[in-house]
């Protein structure tokens, strides 16, 4: 053995196919040096023969004495070095040397960056070491210069661009990816605008091609979509046809989402499939087999439904597994599930599964995959989860209409130390409202089916300009809620809190004057919820209803229970004008209070109307008022009811704009004042202006959400008041968090 140094001659043997005593063969030395040279561990290798002797001279690879990254900015050396071949101590080849350069170049293409750079540079040490450096070059992002689709006829380019989720690039897209070319994307446009066919009728539709094209320059794609419409279909029969006994057509009627004559759907045929199969579970039917059947009448351009609901396979859960979850413990994920391990297997509680983890907000995507157990009636459900960032310091500022200028910082975790407990601290100071407060929630305390939190709060308002006082609370309070269903939840509460009227200009009213100093409310309230929103976040989609009681009166001054019933319904337009974010909204709520013996009348008790809860009026600016200061004074008893009409804007959705058009109407009375006047003391009381008469006020909004917060602009400029009533025709609020 010559030129070996750091590898033993023993382990050179080893791969030598020849071994002393063997006859040269010529075939099986050269397979020898072949076998030498695939070992990755020589840049050299000769064999020679000297008399009897076989020679092997080699010549060895370095070691890698370090990887090193230069100039990359986009992708930091902590996301590059664990993707890399070449280590510190492994063998140097040139062939690893240009494999991590091409996986560095596919690491920024992913990221959109396709005329990237990327040199190694090798740095010869002694004892036979060298230095890997990669000098890369990030250059500019490779945007979507242009999207065309061809073969189109029923729908403008326009339309069909909106539809996927891909986006030509925009200076106002810098905060997005959406204008990135992404080849999984390409493909999820391609099925995005097959979905939009077919949710409008175009049972034939095929997308025949979808491809992308780099430019010659490198800086740009241009994304080219090709299909076949065909034609438009109708709905034509529609057939429920059961099989299971005790259920017939007409139990499952009011799922059905499409009647004959409407326009062909394909979504809704797959939410009707959804919607018999949780109306037949609903019934006590464990397993359920739901299957649409489509058939054309291709000159009368019509679609007969048939769905054929039968007994499905007795399939049970063998077994839950959850991958990706680094942070969040075990437990808290499957806390949601809607099913255990050996419940009969449903498509319909794994769907509400993943809804209830996604609404959790702790993850960036959730998947759940259902595969073959080790029996034929078992199934695994493995639950793929991708985490993301639950924490946040938050910095910003913004004004609204009723608080003015403000500043907000907070430090909040809704998912702390992985336990899913909701811990935060926030301040915000502005020019008519401060405060400062802290909170803990966690939602399954003592690993049960209880919410349990507490939150610490001063809270400092400056109500000059719409009343004449401030106002200052500070206290606490403790939470316990629990659920009685996916539907149906109550929560109690307990409030200890302190409070101060101060500040009261001279001239206010007297029954104002009267109420200044401080007062301690000792209250319990609870709340009883019912929800059938398809999403609490985003709700499009079906109905809510609270109903709260306030009761004060151990301990502390004040005296009174208060109720008070919500409640908000949602019609989705999507299904006749074919946007999801056209919709309805109709929403009502009333409230009374009522003192107890020994109850003292206090102004932050009461009800106030205005701003917020009916827009076109001040906050506070409708109902009872002091007949001489016109300081309002509150009522006991408060009525609303909104119905707002949203819809899309004729801009690009990129832009998170959205329209509504409200009208609002409401009514406060002083209860407690039926004679038209507020005795104080002897010989001390105030005239009230009040009426039972409803107020209204109507108008047209604009939402914006934008990365930096949430922006809402109302205008109201047609309102039916009363006498003393205060309007406000324009409203905005604006906050961001940085």
């Amino acid at each position: 053995m010559e030129g070996n140094e750091r590898i033993e001659e023993g382990t050179i043997r080893s791969y030598l196919l020849v071994q002393p005593g063997d006859q040269f063969d010529a075939d099986r030395i050269d397979r020898s040096l072949k076998t030498l040279y695939a070992t990755g561990l020589f840049q050299d290798v000769r064999l020679s023969r000297s008399g009897d002797t076989l020679v092997v001279h080699v010549a060895e690879n370095p070691v890698v004495n370090r990887v090193a990254f230069e100039s990359n900015h986009k992708l930091t050396d902590d996301q590059l070095r664990p993707e890399m071949q070449l280590r510190p101590r492994a063998v140097f080849t040139p062939a690893l040397a240009e494999a991590d350069r091409q996986h560095i170049l596919n690491m920024y293409a992913k990221r959109g960056y396709y005329d990237a750079t990327v040199e190694p540079r090798i740095i010869r040490l002694d004892q036979n070491r060298v230095d890997v450096v990669f000098q890369v070059n990030d250059g500019s992002a490779t945007l979507i210069s242009r999207i065309v689709v061809n073969g189109n006829k029923a729908f403008t380019q326009d339309r069909l661009t909106e539809v996927i989720d891909s986006r030509e690039s925009r200076w106002w897209r810098f905060l997005s990816t959406s204008d990135q070319y992404d080849p999984q994307r390409l493909a999820y446009d391609k099925e995005l605008l097959r979905r939009f066919y077919l949710k409008n009728g175009y049972a034939d539709v095929e997308i025949t091609d979808a491809s992308a094209e780099l430019s010659p320059d490198r800086k740009g794609f241009f994304l080219s979509f090709t299909l076949n419409e065909g034609a438009r279909y109708k709905v034509g029969k529609v057939t429920v046809n059961s099989q299971l006994r005790n259920l017939s057509e007409k139990d499952l009627q009011p799922a059905l989402q499409l009647a004959p004559g409407d326009w062909y759907d394909g979504d809704a045929v797959g939410r009707t499939a959804d919607l018999i199969e949780a109306t037949v579970h609903n019934r006590g039917y464990a397993f359920v087999d739901v299957k649409p059947r489509v058939t054309r009448d291709v000159e009368k351009h019509t679609v007969d439904l048939i769905f054929d609901v039968g007994e499905g396979p007795r399939v049970y859960v063998e077994r839950i597994d959850i991958v990706g979850n680094t942070r969040t413990e075990d437990k808290v994920i499957r806390r949601e599930f809607a099913l255990a391990e050996g419940d009969p297997y449903s498509a319909d509680a794994v769907r509400r599964t993943k809804t209830r983890l996604t609404d959790l907000g702790y993850f960036q995507s959730v998947d759940i995959a259902t595969t073959p157990g080790d029996a034929s009636d078992k199934a695994i459900l493995t639950t793929n989860i991708n985490e993301k960032a639950t924490g946040e310091l938050s910095f910003g500022g913004g004004y609204s209409t009723d608080a003015g200028a403000l500043i907000d910082i907070g430090l909040a975790e809704r998912n702390l130390v992985g336990t899913g407990i909701n811990a935060s601290i926030n301040g915000t100071l502005a020019q008519r409202r401060s405060s400062i407060s802290t909170s803990i929630t966690d939602p399954y305390f003592l690993d049960r089916n209880l919410v349990a939190g507490a939150d610490v709060f001063l809270i400092d308002t400056n109500f000059l300009g719409t009343e004449p006082y401030d106002e200052n609370r500070v206290g606490f309070s403790l939470r316990l809620g629990y659920a009685f269903n996916d539907h149906l939840r109550q929560t109690w509460s307990y409030s200890l809190v302190d409070r101060d009227v101060f500040n009261v200009e001279t001239g206010a009213s007297a029954f104002i004057l009267n109420e200044a100093g401080t007062t301690l409310l000792s209250q319990v309230s609870q709340v009883v919820t019912l929800d059938y929103r398809d999403s609490k976040v985003y709700p499009h989609s079906g109905y809510v209803l609270e109903a709260g009681t306030d009761f004060a009166g151990i301990g502390g001054d004040a005296r009174f229970l208060r109720g008070n019933l919500n409640g908000a319904y949602y019609i989705p337009l999507e299904r006749q004008l074919g946007n999801p974010d056209w919709g309805i909204k109709i929403g009502a709520s009333t409230g009374y209070m009522d003192l107890l013996p020994g109850g003292r009348e206090e102004i932050i008790d009461r009800f106030f109307l205005g701003g917020d809860n009916l827009r076109g009026f001040q906050t506070g600016g409708v109902g009872p008022h002091d007949a001489t200061t016109g300081s309002p004074l509150g009522g006991r008893f408060i009525w609303t009811q909104s119905t707002e009409l949203r819809f899309p804007l004729p801009v690009s959705p990129d832009l998170g704009l959205n329209g509504r058009a409200f009208l609002d109407v409401g009514g406060l009375t002083e209860g407690s004042f039926r004679s038209g006047s507020c005795v104080i003391s002897p010989g001390v009381s105030c005239q009230v202006t009040s009426s039972n008469a409803p107020r209204a006020g109507a108008g047209v909004g604009i939402s914006w959400r934008t990365s930096f917060g949430l922006i809402n602009v109302d205008l109201a400029p047609f309102v039916y008041k009363q006498p003393g009533d205060q309007t406000q025709i324009f409203r905005f609020g604006f906050g961001t968090r940085f």
